[in-house]
């Protein structure tokens, strides 16, 4: 393998942050854990496990046969994965104070509709992809990985939100209180948002 622990560390901690930022996995998982609990809510987690590997999967690739064309598009790739980080940890921090809503539809009872809603969560938005291939230029060599590498790569992506997910769902209680407390729900943002931009300031840098 090419990439190291430290890398490897950093881009661990990097999805932590993003896994902490309320968004739409966020509002299904809640909506499922809040009207069936664990059991409605860790099927949806297994869902969301499919785009989580396969977006960066694509990105790799995609950026890869783009490098092979032109040599100076991973030195712009680093600087906007740079400058995503710090527009997600100010857009976080000019929202924290906002609600999160829930949609019903999400909430069907069974394990096949929980993993289907995390599916569609994750799968119906294209903009990940496009996300990834902004983010893991700043902190992988993308031209020096080796198949050992993309699926370190592919694994962390989608074991760190899983654990989140599942533990998220695990402690629903404690979630719902978070949601319902707009003091809490807004010290959580801030956190994030500050996170954020910190790892966008670190990656360039690395």
């Amino acid at each position: 393998m090419t990439i190291t622990p430290a890398d490897m560390l950093l881009y661990a901690g990097a999805l932590f942050v993003l896994f902490l930022t309320p968004g739409p996995v966020w509002v299904a998982l809640i909506a499922r854990a809040m009207s069936g609990g664990f059991h409605a809510a860790w099927p949806l987690a297994l869902g969301v496990v499919v785009g989580d590997v396969l977006w960066p999967f694509l990105a790799i690739l995609g950026v890869t046969w783009i490098l092979s064309v032109y040599g100076g598009f991973l030195v712009a790739l680093k600087w906007i994965a740079c400058i995503t980080f710090l527009i997600m940890g100010w857009l976080v921090l000019r929202n924290a104070d906002k609600t999160i809503a829930s949609d019903s539809r999400l909430t069907r009872p069974g394990m096949w509709a929980g993993f289907l809603a995390g599916l569609a969560v994750i799968i119906g938005n294209p903009k990940a992809i496009f996300f990834y291939m902004g983010m893991l230029p700043g902190f992988f060599d993308l031209t020096a990985l080796t198949w050992a590498d993309i699926a370190v790569i592919c694994f962390l992506s989608f074991v760190v939100p899983l654990l989140g997910n599942l533990i998220l769902a695990g402690f629903i209680g404690q979630a719902r209180r978070l949601l319902t407390s707009p003091t809490a729900l807004k010290r959580m943002n801030v956190t994030a948002g500050w996170l954020l931009i910190g790892v966008g300031l670190v990656i360039p840098f690395t």
